[in-house]
């Protein structure tokens, strides 16, 4: 299954990124740990990885990543 939104962010509050993984009515967030400074290859990849855990198949190019 293929989510239709997949948003990465800094939580400024607990220090750490947030994966929202948008599927029709459905949002699942998930926080995830790495430097506030990460690169974008380090975001997207576990961004992907969180996608996967959650049981989707998400494309790369459709993570939007939020600084």
């Amino acid at each position: 299954m293929r989510p239709d939104r997949v948003e990465v962010s800094w939580e400024t509050e607990k220090s750490k990124w947030l994966v929202r993984i948008v599927s029709g009515d459905e949002v699942i967030r998930r926080m995830f740990e790495a430097r506030k400074d990460a690169d974008e290859q380090t975001l997207r990849a576990a961004a992907q990885k969180t996608v996967q855990d959650e049981g989707y198949d998400a494309d790369p190019a459709l993570i939007s990543l939020k600084k």
